[in-house]
């Protein structure tokens, strides 16, 4: 996503990762099990950046529970980001003021966090403001405010708000004007400044052609959840955002760069914000290194399965592509995923690797517009705020949606026997489903839980997911997620290396088609999120899977034989969601010391 002001920020991100929340039960992440009292401390300055959040983006709010936020929208003008930096500048004054104060070694390393993530933020959106035309997405974040409200989850009186939200969005009530026209003279400010870089060209026109199912998927959200008044409101956005595009393609695209690659510094920026803290040529080159140490595990485990079905290659390029032949379709696939959530959740009791709540996880297919906005599966959280039961959903999507003309790409890549194993294991549990609902239940300090997250933290325990779970899958699924975890290991390569101009977009597709066995919609959406949209992002994987990988091994060395898997995997999930550094410091200090 295009670096921009917080508020817009907020509304884009909130069907794909959590905002900032108030949990209710609350036990200690990292100083003392005794003495709880410095979550409410550290909560109450917490509270600072929270309150501001909710003042400028309430859609945020409402996506936690909030119900009086549920009216409200963000009004992303210039002068509304003036007062939010005002705002967070003076809170980050007072957070500093007290962290030279403060004794308590986990209220102190939480005013850190809280600190280090809102002065990012500054100095993203500092770059954004004066170096960038922005690429405001319209379709995009109308879509998430709407869909905040229509919901499975959302209580039924609530959903009725979405009409007077919807209203706002298109200037139709009192004191708004129409959320595009915000967007057109921030955008055409930003274009009467010299000497500034303009959105790639590639990004805006894949994301052009794809608004048209977006929009239908909003008006789709208001029938399917039967809420009346809707179609006035309605027909205007449509029209307001129909109308934005055209001015996008007429004003901005012929102006747009053609080179994808992000400038140096603003690729370096996205790193950090994705908790990357080394330079993209290392993580590469680790990533080279692993990418053909995984070929070479996958080599018995393909002969084993070709040996079994007496297939002509036994390599696993070959063995992977007869696998994927057995695709489960329709009304089928729901009950092949919920099979296997089942048979992950027998082989995580049987070995003792987490520690699992006595209810059911949530797992639904995705809509054509919600496919357009995350076309790979993927886990979207509770809220926090206001939880009054609702839980994290895993997403499966199944096709991109088309552009108008285009054929349907097809994935063959989740709708396999042998891949669901290793998406439950990501998706659901043990992995991001454990890791946002136990936020809920357990509780955590605020600032750990938000204001520390990054993909480096959350996709790093996703793939360490897989591989704790990986040895006790059938053959099948060893192989399959062992391919998976080729991906990520491709993913930490082949991003840095297309920003740095390495290889080509084509190299890239052609490595994840050929070695890594994707199907084309697939291997397109992957360079897609490399080129168009998150750079950066998509090294997170590897990355943190590699700290958690260093970090367990550390610990088992320390503790000996009194290493427990399934108390160390707890007491990670107990954490909350907490940077690499905080996460060793906690696990050697407290976890170590006190088996010790």
């Amino acid at each position: 996503m295009t670096n921009s002001n917080n508020a817009l920020k907020v509304i884009s991100a909130l069907i794909f990762m959590s905002s900032p929340f108030l949990l209710r039960a609350q036990t200690t992440p990292a100083n003392t099990v005794a003495d709880k009292d410095w979550i409410g401390k550290s909560n109450s300055y917490t509270k600072m950046l929270l309150d501001i959040d909710k003042k400028y983006s309430p859609e945020f709010g409402s996506q936690q529970g909030l119900a009086y936020y549920d009216t409200l929208i963000a009004v992303p003008t210039l002068e509304n980001i003036a007062l939010e930096r005002k705002d967070k500048v003076q809170a980050v004054a007072q957070l500093k003021e007290a962290k030279q104060k403060e004794t308590n070694t986990a209220v102190s390393q939480d005013l850190d966090i809280l600190i280090n993530q809102t002065e990012l933020n500054f100095r993203q959106e500092d770059f954004a403001l004066a170096r960038e035309v922005p690429f405001f997405n319209a379709t995009a974040n109308i879509f998430s405010g709407m869909q905040t409200l229509l919901d499975d989850q959302t209580p039924a009186e609530r959903r009725s708000a979405a009409v007077i939200r919807l209203l706002k969005y298109a200037g139709l009530q009192k004191g708004y004007q129409p959320f595009t026209a915000i967007l057109m003279q921030r955008t055409s400010k930003q274009m009467a400044k010299p000497g500034m870089i303009y959105p790639s060209k590639q990004e805006m026109e894949v994301t052009l052609a794809r608004n048209a199912s977006v929009v239908e998927g909003i008006g789709g959200l208001f029938k399917k959840y039967q809420v009346s008044g809707y179609e006035q409101a309605y027909a205007a956005i449509k029209k307001q955002l129909a109308d934005y595009d055209a001015w996008v393609k007429a004003n901005v695209l012929p102006k747009a760069r053609t080179d994808f690659r992000l400038p140096p510094e603003e690729y370096k920026l996205n790193l950090e914000g994705y908790g990357i803290d080394i330079l993209p040529a290392e993580i590469a080159k680790m990533a080279h290194a692993a990418f053909t140490d995984i070929q070479n595990q996958m080599k018995p485990l393909a002969e084993q399965i070709a040996k079994k079905n007496n297939l002509p290659s036994a390599d696993y390029r070959d063995v992977i592509k007869f696998l994927k032949k057995d695709q489960i379709i329709g009304d089928s696939i729901m009950p092949l995923y919920k099979r296997r959530l089942a048979d992950i959740e027998d082989i995580i009791r049987k070995q003792q690797l987490v520690t699992l709540p006595n209810r059911p996880a949530i797992i639904r297919l995705a809509s054509a517009a919600e496919t357009a906005q995350q076309p790979a599966p993927h886990m979207v959280p509770p809220p926090f705020l206001n939880n009054t039961g609702e839980r994290g959903v895993f997403v499966l999507p199944l096709n991109m949606p088309p552009a108008p003309g285009e054929k349907t790409d097809k994935y063959d890549d989740f709708t396999f026997d042998a891949a669901s194993w290793t998406i439950i294991a990501h998706e659901a549990r043990p992995g991001h489903e454990l890791q946002f609902d136990k936020m809920v239940e357990e509780g955590v300090s605020q600032a750990r839980a938000l204001y520390a997250f990054n993909s480096t933290n959350v996709e790093g325990w996703g793939l360490y997911s897989e591989y704790i779970t990986r040895p006790f899958m059938p053959a099948e699924g060893q192989l399959v997620s062992l391919d998976y975890r080729l991906l990520r290991a491709a993913r930490a390569f082949l991003d840095p290396e297309l920003q740095a101009g390495l290889i080509t977009q084509q190299q890239a597709l052609d490595l994840l088609m050929n070695d890594v066995v994707q199907s084309h919609a697939f291997a397109k959406q992957e360079v897609e999120r490399y080129t168009l949209r998150a750079p950066g992002q998509a090294n997170s994987y590897f990355y943190g899977f590699t700290k958690l990988l260093a970090l367990r091994k550390d610990a088992e060395q320390a503790l000996g034989s009194k290493f427990n898997a399934q108390r160390f995997h707890d007491f990670i999930l107990s954490q909350g969601i907490l940077p690499p550094a905080l996460i060793r410091e906690a696990v050697m200090g407290e976890f170590v010391k006190s088996i010790k």
